[in-house]
């Protein structure tokens, strides 16, 4: 089992580069894809293509699944022509797709009688680390499980986090992709605020992308192993604290910004209200427009 022959299911805008760096495996590749011509760049480089994703199981006994969504995952798994009609005792499958938190569990549990393990293992890093090989990929399910499908893992991404139990993969992407739309939001609030500003809004992008670069972006202060209030002795406390003051202030200062202009801004006074909270050190505190470096315990 050393080198397991790999198996990968859905070639889609991710799956297609997730599986191309399976291609030179030394156990070998088959895949699978409901679209013909997704396939044969693959056999074009020696993988295998498999009629079905029980063919893939009659050969692979680790096997990928990069599918749109729980109603695919759970016809891959268990439908007429699915891995469990072949699958060997010992396969491991891994889930890429992005799934509601319970779904790897209960195809977990639907697999454990023909012997087959499962992970969850939804993806970070877009289609541009699918190509180059640097995603970060959120684990969760059986350690040994784990073991046996970190080789392949590692040829995927710069990142292999093994999370927790079955679903914790899941649970962590769910949370990430928050980080990501929320921020999303931001964003476009952000943009209408500098365009009313007179703000060149590209050179503004580029200023974002290379501050976050440098500073880590909003993972930056994802430091804790918890997410409740500090306490009094923690070494991050002052820290904290000191950024809150900072974000409240330049907070305050969008928010008039923004009355000034007539530019809403709903995104930035939720941010208000919830930074302490969210670095660990809330506090009382009021949103006062006027008199932006006034307020209780700034």
């Amino acid at each position: 089992m050393s080198d397991p022959h790999l198996g990968f299911i859905g070639l889609g805008q991710i799956g297609a580069p997730m599986a191309k760096r399976w291609c030179d495996h030394p156990g070998g590749l088959t895949v699978f894809d409901v679209v013909e011509a997704a396939t044969a760049p693959f056999a074009e480089r020696g993988a295998h293509v498999a009629a079905s994703p029980a063919g893939v199981a009659e050969r692979a006994t680790v096997i990928s699944l990069m599918v749109r969504d729980d109603a695919q995952v759970r016809e891959v798994m268990s439908g007429p022509d699915g891995i469990l009609a072949t699958a060997s005792n010992g396969t491991v499958v891994i889930i890429h797709s992005t799934v509601e938190a319970d779904t790897p569990a209960e195809i977990a549990a639907l697999c454990k009688p023909h012997g087959v393990a499962v992970l969850d293992a939804p993806v970070s890093g877009g289609a541009m680390g699918a190509h180059e090989g640097t995603l970060a990929l959120m684990v969760g399910g059986d350690a040994e499980a784990v073991a046996l499908a970190t080789p392949a893992l590692e040829r995927l991404g710069t990142l292999v986090a093994h999370l927790g139990p079955i679903g914790a993969g899941t649970r962590a992407k769910l949370a990430r992709n928050l980080i990501t739309f929320a921020s999303f939001a931001a964003v476009g609030e952000a943009s209408r605020l500098a365009e009313a500003a007179g703000v060149d809004l590209a050179k503004l992008g580029e200023v974002v992308r290379h501050s976050d670069r440098v500073t880590g972006g909003p993972g930056a202060i994802m430091l804790r192993g918890t997410a409740g209030p500090l306490p009094a002795d923690d070494g991050l406390r002052p820290i904290f604290e000191h950024t809150r003051g900072l974000g409240e202030k330049d907070l305050t200062l969008a928010i008039g910004l923004g009355a000034e202009l007539g530019v809403e801004t709903p995104v930035a006074r939720q941010a208000f209200d919830q930074l302490g909270a969210a670095l660990g050190v809330p506090h009382r505190h009021s949103l006062d427009t006027d008199n932006p470096d006034e307020g209780d315990d700034r």
